[in-house]
């Protein structure tokens, strides 16, 4: 991985100077974080980083957003994580969430993984979409279509919400399987198998990427297409509020007193299901919004105008991978005016972090204050966002993104 290191850096040299010594500790931080393969990878394994409280680990939606770095720097090494993400994916279909490797400073002495009852959020898809547009290397897909065909095939045994949509398990039993832990939106709600508009977001994108997969490999793709077709509808009639101009879960979508004001509103954006009218509507009055999310360092993930506001976890704080989440979307719909914005003012904010604090944390203060002002679990005795840690910091996928993006209007 050497020279393609030294190429990297050469690259960020066009890039703001500011940045450029993150992205190069977040390069030698990647490196770090590689580990030789050793069951249960056939591959060379990256953790979600050294400083993690609950390390060494691998998965969740974390390892996608190392891939979207991995991208920019080792292609290699971004298809082998893709690779062991689905290698222990179960007969039913569900692929693991986190991959706990023993850790004696905290008693975990073996090797362990939930393998029945929790899964991650599915956004492994869109790595693999953008490892072939870049490469050109259709052939992956004789692995990864099945395994996204098994794995819709366990979202539809395991995660239907009752009536029309999906839930994950934070509804039900608060076990946190959309990486959203201790998320407002679950509190003072009666339990039960709910739909939950990031879940059923997240499943439209399985079968739109079923559908546009399935046609590269000669596979029959309508009843995918026509799922996804019925997830949008759905999403669009049922999970719309068009007084408020956003999303909600069920639940909440036609109940004012329960509405939360919270980062996974966006997600039908970022899938692209909404219209440019509503995405604009999204990006204005509340992406672009300093009174919602626009923070100093965006994107909070709860709205500062939310009572549920605070500066801990999923609550306020600002995590730079659904920063990059919402950059994204911003693209899709030709905001290039907004995802600048918000890369930029991100990205800032990360460098003079970095500056004062020599590391990369796990999700950063909304207002640029002090790191150890926001806190973590406060029932838990790691109450600080941990450092050195990249599963939810991108920072080099959103550099580039920046760079793509940075000269047009």
């Amino acid at each position: 991985m050497g020279a393609l290191l030294l190429c990297c850096v050469n690259l960020y040299a066009q890039r703001k100077v500011d940045w450029k010594p993150m992205l190069d500790y977040t390069l030698q931080l990647h490196k770090k974080s590689t580990h030789k393969a050793q069951y249960p990878f056939e591959r060379d394994w990256e953790e979600i980083g050294p400083g993690y409280c609950y390390g060494p680990a691998f998965g969740h939606w974390d390892v996608v957003h190392q891939i979207l770095d991995a991208l920019v720097y080792d292609e290699q090494h971004a298809i082998d994580q893709l690779y062991n993400n689905i290698q222990n994916q179960e007969p039913n279909g569900m692929v693991p969430g986190s991959i706990w490797f023993p850790n004696p400073k905290i008693n975990r002495t073996k090797l362990r993984w939930n393998k029945n009852t929790e899964g991650h959020p599915p956004v492994w898809v869109y790595a693999v979409d953008d490892y072939i547009q870049q490469t050109n290397n259709w052939k992956v897909l004789k692995d990864f279509f099945p395994a996204l065909v098994r794995q819709i095939t366990w979202f539809e045994n395991n995660r239907k919400a009752e009536g029309k949509g999906y839930f994950y398990n934070d509804i039900v039993n608060h076990h946190w399987e959309s990486g959203v832990d201790e998320g407002i939106r679950f509190y003072q709600v009666e339990m039960g198998k709910k739909s939950c508009i990031d879940a059923t977001s997240h499943v439209y994108a399985m079968y739109y990427f079923a559908a546009k997969w399935g046609k590269q490999l000669n596979v029959s793709t309508s009843f995918y297409a026509r799922k996804a077709e019925e997830l949008a509808e759905y999403i669009n009639n049922d999970l719309y509020n068009e007084a408020k101009g956003s999303y909600f879960d069920s639940w909440s979508v036609n109940e004012p007193k329960k509405q939360r004001l919270v980062f996974e509103n966006f997600w039908p954006m970022i899938v692209g299901v909404c219209s440019k009218e509503r995405a604009d509507r999204l990006i204005d009055d509340y992406m672009l919004n300093p009174k919602h999310f626009f923070s100093k360092h965006p994107v909070t993930t709860v709205s500062m105008s939310d009572p549920g506001f605070e500066l801990r976890m999923w609550r306020g704080p600002a995590w730079n991978s659904m920063t990059y989440w919402a950059a994204r979307a911003c693209v899709r719909y030709k905001r290039y005016d907004a995802a600048k914005k918000i890369l930029k003012r991100a990205l800032d904010q990360s460098a003079i972090a970095y500056k004062k604090t020599g590391t990369i944390w796990e999700f950063y203060h909304p207002h640029g204050g002090d790191q150890m002002e926001v806190k973590r679990k406060p029932h838990t005795k790691y109450n600080t966002p941990s450092r050195d840690y990249l599963g939810h910091c991108p920072l080099i996928a959103m550099a580039q993104l920046y760079d793509q993006i940075k000269d047009l209007d």
